[in-house]
């Protein structure tokens, strides 16, 4: 049998491997009676066989032939192919594309390997796909633009391609990624109106680095200097050169690679000012309004930032009636011999915009209707930019979000009518605390509770706790639905025990043990105003200390009218309170802008064991630094007072019981003093006579008594934590702060205790009435939201401080809510 060979060669440039195969050509062309496939390994028979043109009875020629083979490489499989004729059977003998078995990566330290896993796994280069020599030879180009683009112009990529059994590759990238270019020298010409060094300032870029700037480096990227190029323009035009051009940009480099000279050509042009500004399009009846948006004046200066934020505003404020999607557009007319500045402002709201449907997605545990009862933008209602940032905001403030992005959609075939997509990412919502613990603060604790601010999803809030530490024994269980109504009306409720032995947390020496209840009822008044009022019992059995003077004043007029139970006297009674709260803080743990004000008055209700009345205001503010908001100020301040109203049955004044004094250091009120530490110290009496006469000797302790004032201060820095990835940053925060406070008691008289009359502690004896007896510390706070619940580390040091005072550079904490 004679067997003709046909040798087609196909040149491919794109997509497929340069390869070369001989087939002697017939004269004349032939009727196929069968088409076999030989070397098939992966692809099957009918894969190759639909990407040959060819089929049983075809008249083919030599023409026909080399399309079949060029149709078959274009398959993208096959890495060689020789075709053969065996009389009137054609015969494809093929060798596939060898499959990758490992992908390595050698070398790279500015290219992260996950980042270099998805570009090749986008380009359909990965682990058991065929390989595609081409595409790797763009990847290969493609890299080595983004080192260029970097300043390394010394960067080589190698890719090393070893064959392996069974039609395999392994494929490792080899980088050598160099050191990138340092800019020698930066020039700017032309330029009169400011000078060389102040157009610097505005560049990311630089040739000089100081010393200090220990953060700075003068290395060179390409894509910094569109940007620094970008910069020095809007610099100019936001000052009225609107004909500012930059002529020509120059970028050399050394020989060696490593050095880069810059020199940039620029045409200030002259200085231009606002002439007549007009409005026109369609002004929707609002063009009074709309020209009080205008941030524009004619007689003022030319600005580029002007004419956006116009824009913006313009765009904004219709975006309220559900013209989502307005086009606002400026047209300047430049009159360049009286230099000014014409501006045609064209307003097209476009159609109003209806929203059909709202979307949630990522709230894996908490309930849609939590979400949705906090969207302030409807279905079935015009699309409002400004209800979509509140709603934002309300679902921010909820607590149960790390981040919160809405996006809308248009439904397709309808121009009017879009989705909201609400897209939220969960974080802990609560703490879960079982067994031993430690706070530098309390010692060994043994606790077990779970507080959960959004229980099991519904957005309700509910905790139970027991607890045991150096000074006291905990239980409670609480509960609150912040939608006990329909209209945002919460209510609440909490039972609790506890039993308090003050002298192991720097107070005094005395024992409380309380039982209690309370139930509160919150009116919203409107988005960011609460009322709540609450109603509760209390029960308190007091261990009788009538060694301090302080206490000793409160037990001559309470001890003959109350219950006594051996050491013990009963004090019980019901208390009301009334609160007023406003929120605008934009997220609910770790805000970084708004404020937060909470005002509180609480009474026992008259007929009460004790009568008294406490009233506290705590204000929190938030300013950002930083656009994303990374770097922030926080300002806290707190003060509280409370006395006694009414007189006993004996006729004496009522009188602030000792037990509900107010005390200040520790974590939450000013850091670097042991926690109840500032405050009055207790005075003990003990019989004898004095220098002066009396009957009595004072002996000031180390014990805190309490005050019936407070006031304290912090003022805080929010910065990005170092050495964090973003992905973190949302629950980690790192800050600088400066706190102060002072606790007094307006009822101390000093003249009561003369300082001669002192036997012991004397350098502690003060005017306790005196609100200026301040503390101060400064110090850094980590805070992190683990999954455990919040843990919060602290480093301070006291600035101001009194004898005897007990201070700590280093606390901490776990559990704790914010």
């Amino acid at each position: 049998m004679i067997i003709n060979k046909y040798l087609v060669g196909v040149l491919f440039s794109s997509a497929c491997l340069f390869t070369s195969t001989a087939v002697t050509a017939a004269e004349n062309s032939f009727i196929v009676e069968d088409i076999q496939v030989e070397g098939l390994q992966r692809v099957t028979l009918g894969a190759a066989l639909l990407n040959i043109p060819l089929r049983e009875g075809d008249s083919v020629s030599s023409r026909d032939i080399a399309l079949a083979v060029k149709k078959l490489y274009a398959s993208g499989n096959f890495d060689d192919i020789e075709l053969y004729r065996d009389g009137a059977t054609l015969v494809f003998k093929v060798t596939e594309l060898p499959t990758i078995s490992s992908i390595e990566f050698v070398g790279n330290e500015a290219i992260p390997e996950e980042q270099l896993k998805e570009s090749l796994n986008s380009s359909g280069i990965r682990v058991g796909e065929p390989i595609d020599r081409t595409i790797i030879r763009s990847v290969e180009q493609g890299l080595q633009e983004f080192y260029y683009g970097a300043g390394r112009y010394s960067a080589q990529i190698n890719t090393i391609i070893t064959p392996l059994p069974r039609n395999r590759v392994d494929i490792k990238f080899s980088f050598v990624e160099g050191k990138s270019a340092k800019i020698k020298q930066l020039n700017i010409l032309g330029n009169t109106v400011y000078s060389t060094t102040e157009l610097k300032r505005l560049f990311e870029l630089s040739d000089v680095v100081p010393w200090w700037n220990f953060m700075a480096d003068q290395q060179y990227q390409k894509q910094l200097l569109a940007g620094d190029l970008e910069k020095l323009r809007s610099h100019y035009v936001d000052n009225g050169y609107i004909r500012f051009k930059t002529e020509s940009t120059q970028v050399s480099m050394t020989p060696d690679k490593q050095g880069i000279y810059i020199t940039l050509k620029v045409n200030e042009g002259a200085q231009y000012k606002l002439g007549n500004i007009t409005l026109t399009g369609d002004l929707l009846d609002k063009e009074q309004e709309l020209r009080g948006l205008l941030a524009l004046n004619s007689g003022e200066l030319y600005s580029g930032a002007s004419v956006t934020a116009t824009e913006e505003s313009l765009s904004r404020y219709l975006s309220r009636f559900g013209y989502a999607y307005p086009k606002v557009s400026t047209y300047p007319e430049i009159d360049d011999e009286n230099h000014t500045v014409n501006l045609t402002i064209a307003v097209e709201p476009g159609p109003r915009i209806y929203v059909r449907r709202i979307n949630f997605a990522g709230n894996d545990v908490t309930k849609d209707e939590v979400l949705r009862r906090e969207m302030r933008q409807m279905e079935g209602t015009w699309l409002s930019n400004r209800l979509i940032d509140r709603s934002k905001v309300r679902l921010n403030q909820l607590g149960f979000f790390e981040t919160v992005n809405t996006n809308t959609v248009r439904v397709p075939g309808k121009m009017d009518v879009v989705d909201v997509n609400v897209q939220v990412k969960e974080q802990p919502a609560g703490s879960f605390n079982a067994g031993i613990g430690y706070g530098s603060e309390s010692g060994l604790s043994l606790n077990m509770g779970i507080q959960q601010d959004n229980f099991f999803g519904t957005g309700n809030k509910a905790g139970i706790s027991v607890s045991t530490n150096d000074y006291s024994k905990n239980a409670s269980l609480n509960y609150t639905n912040p939608y006990f109504t329909v209209d945002g009306v919460s209510f609440g409720g909490k039972v609790y025990f506890t039993d308090f032995e003050a002298s192991e947390a720097d107070i005094i020496d005395y024992n409380n043990r309380t039982y209690g209840i309370s139930g509160t009822f919150g009116f919203p008044v409107n988005e960011n105003n609460t009322l709540s009022f609450s109603l509760g019992y209390e029960w308190n059995k007091i261990s009788k200390t009538t060694t301090y003077a302080q206490t000793k004043k409160f037990w001559d007029i309470y001890e003959k009218d109350v219950d006594a139970d051996g050491g013990f006297v009963i004090f019980q009674g019901f208390d009301v309170s009334a609160s007023w709260r406003r929120r605008t803080l934009n997220r609910g743990v770790f805000a970084t802008s708004g404020s937060e004000q909470k005002a509180n008055f609480t009474m026992t209700v008259p007929g009460s064991d004790v009568q008294y009345f406490k009233m506290s205001f705590d204000n929190k503010y938030y300013v950002p630094l930083s656009s994303n908001h990374r770097w922030s100020i926080l300002m806290r301040g707190r003060v509280a007072y409370g006395n006694g109203y009414g007189t006993t049955d004996g006729g004496s004044d009522h009188i602030l019981p000792f037990y509900e004094n107010y005390y200040a250091g520790g974590f939450y009120s000013v850091r670097g003093f042991n926690s109840n530490t500032i405050s009055p110290k207790g005075i003990q009496t003990t019989p004898g006579t004095g220098n002066s006469g009396g009957d009595v000797k004072y002996v000031t302790t180390d014990s805190s008594v309490g005050g019936n004032a407070l006031a304290t201060a912090s003022l805080e820095l929010i910065f990005p934590t170092p050495f964090l990835s973003e992905e973190y940053a949302n629950l980690v925060r790192t800050t600088v702060f400066v706190d102060a406070g002072s606790v007094w008691d307006t009822e101390f008289n000093s003249s009561d205790y003369r300082s001669e009359d002192c036997e012991k502690g004397c350098e502690y004896f003060g005017d306790y009435s005196d609100p200026a007896r301040l503390r101060a510390s400064v110090g850094v706070s980590l805070q992190w939201l683990s999954p455990m619940g919040p843990l919060v580390f602290s480093l301070a040091t006291p600035l101001k401080e009194y004898q005897g005072d007990r201070t700590e550079v280093f606390t901490f904490n776990i559990g704790t809510t914010f």
